[in-house]
């Protein structure tokens, strides 16, 4: 009996540990995403979650076969979501930058951005930042606009929890201008504000988009080398066509 112990443990062991990878395997992965993210990620009007990150992030799963499902939430709770682990992946146009890299991992760049300003139609004294200092301007909390705000207003900047938030205000005269990521502030200029807003200046801090991962993620190197593989094949260019009319 005492030979067989050790036997029976390594089959119980094993068979846990089978067990295991297949309640895993048949977890779906957690996607965090933006769902107030024009035109990257939102609901349309049959309640479905489209948008440049949205299909970016199709076409990877499908190439990879994993089995996932949306978790929409505000976007300054995303990163403290892959930190804690309720989060496997997240999508939702969120900068690299050194401090993020400290917390989170990162994909290979998908997206590059940069910010801009957006102003009234009418207004004539707003022309870039050095313009700026004296007015009221209207961004997204937690977001590297804010901080890049921040850094070069002396008088009050509006934050709120989603950007489109901040685009009424600039419509309502609430706020001056509105800084944010220069693809979707200029998708809601030409969409919803056109003829009533308008962007000046030029694109200031230049910004990659990654996928973020909780550090040490296995999922990382192999998305990357998926959305590298959709690249090459053209694919992202026509995802990128069909949001933006042309490619990034």
């Amino acid at each position: 009996m005492r030979k067989l112990l050790p036997i029976l443990t390594m089959i119980i062991c094993f068979t846990l540990s089978v067990v295991a990878n297949i309640a895993q395997a048949e977890t779906p992965i957690a996607v965090g995403i933006d769902a107030n993210l024009k035109p990257f990620s939102y609901k349309n009007d049959s309640g479905e979650y489209i948008g440049f990150d949205i299909d970016i992030w199709q076409s990877i799963a499908n190439k990879l076969g994993l089995d996932y499902e949306f978790r929409p939430m505000k976007f300054d709770l995303i990163i403290p979501a892959l930190q804690s682990g309720s989060l496997d992946v997240a999508i939702a146009a969120i900068t690299i930058n050194a401090e993020r890299e400290q917390i989170i991992d990162f994909s290979y760049p998908y997206f590059d951005s940069g910010l801009s300003i957006m102003v009234k139609t009418e207004r004539q004294n707003i022309y870039g930042i050095g313009a700026l200092e004296d007015k009221i301007i209207a961004t997204k909390q937690g977001t590297t606009s804010a901080i890049f705000v921040n850094h070069i207003l002396k008088k009050d900047v509006l934050l709120s929890s989603d950007i489109e938030t901040a685009y009424r205000a600039v419509l309502t005269g609430t706020a001056d201008a509105a800084i944010y990521d220069a693809p979707a502030l200029l998708y809601f200029i030409r969409t919803e504000g056109q003829g009533k807003l308008k962007s000046v200046g030029q694109r200031y801090q230049k910004q990659s988009y990654g996928i973020a991962f909780p550090q040490k993620s296995p999922l990382r190197d192999k998305i990357s080398i998926a959305l590298l593989q959709l690249i090459e094949s053209g694919e992202y260019d026509t995802i990128s066509r069909k949001w933006f009319g042309y490619t990034d």
